[in-house]
């Protein structure tokens, strides 16, 4: 059987969605609550990679309270 090398379409779709998994935390935080999304992102950028990190940064995401629209 002959194997075949992943072509460059595959690979960059696999490194879109690990991205997009990694920073996870950081989405759900600026969907949230855009102004208190950076501490959610300095810690999944530097912590992220370790399982631990990652889920702080995720709880702490979905943690954060909606802000209220003024009327």
């Amino acid at each position: 059987m002959m194997q075949t090398e992943p072509s460059n379409i595959s690979v960059i779709l696999t490194i879109i969605a690990f991205l997009g998994i990694y920073f996870l935390p950081t989405i759900v935080a600026r969907k949230r609550c855009p102004s208190k999304s950076t501490a959610v992102f300095i810690l999944n950028l530097f912590l992220g990679w370790t399982l631990l990190g990652w889920v702080i940064a995720l709880a702490m995401a979905f943690g954060i309270t909606k802000e209220k629209a003024q009327s």
